[in-house]
């Protein structure tokens, strides 16, 4: 079995494997698809994928193993969005909160505008935001049957397309004898759109702060330009 030395050892891929097999994987993926943030999620896939090319702890085809896959990436989606719509305005109206705040409502609803609903897709393949993006949306009042729609594409290309992904390349000698550094950059590349999106929030802030003052003195006047001169 392969230790990925990132984060609790209760909450890496071959632990959660080897103890609780399949429904381990499918808790996960329906827990973080809508409700638990900070679960590995694309690492998990992967080894999934890894051990069913394997026949290690995963005894079921690897069709069977997908399918199942998807279906909790759906689901957990389709409780995230009900969450939110029901208690969104009540959860992303906390001045005091870190995460339920309305600020973080705003940005995302955004970012949604921005990108369409395609957004639900994209949020897939990015830790913490694939948690709270079907929240958003149901915050948000994005059309369910919208929603449904994109989500079942993204539960379709996330879930089985990362399981997939482990299995084939799982084969390969290379990954096979280096699996621990491949997870740990597989969690690394996930984090970089992340990392990206607090960079620029940043940026932003900055930017809103330096323009502050200006906004604050408003525009003068020719005549008090000149007679400021003057003195």
């Amino acid at each position: 079995m392969y230790t990925l030395a990132l984060g609790p050892e209760w909450l890496s891929p071959d632990y959660l494997i080897s103890h609780f097999g399949l429904v381990g994987i499918l808790v996960v993926v329906f827990a973080e698809s809508g409700l638990f943030a900070f679960l590995p999620g694309d690492s998990l896939l992967f080894t999934a994928g890894l051990l069913v090319a394997n026949g290690e702890y995963i005894k079921q085809p690897l069709w069977l193993v997908c399918t199942l896959i998807v279906a909790a990436a759906i689901i957990g989606d389709q409780v995230g969005y009900m969450i939110g719509k029901v208690f969104g305005p009540k959860l992303f109206n906390r001045p005091k909160s870190k995460v339920f705040k309305r600020e973080n409502l705003d940005k995302a609803h955004e970012f949604m505008e921005k990108h369409g609903p395609k957004a639900i897709v994209l949020a897939r393949f990015v830790p913490i935001i694939r948690t709270f993006a079907p929240m958003v949306a149901g915050a948000g009042s994005m059309k369910y049957r919208t929603f449904l729609t994109y989500n079942v594409i993204g539960g379709i290309g996330w879930g089985a397309g990362i399981t997939i992904a482990g299995y084939w390349l799982g084969q390969i000698e290379f990954i096979k004898t280096n699996i621990e550094a491949i997870l740990v950059l597989i969690v690394l590349i996930s984090l970089i759109p992340v990392i990206f999106e607090v960079l620029k929030a940043r940026k932003e802030k900055k930017a809103l702060a330096a323009e502050a003052p200006f906004e604050a003195d408003g525009p003068q006047a020719p005549g008090q330009r000149g007679r400021h001169a003057r003195r």
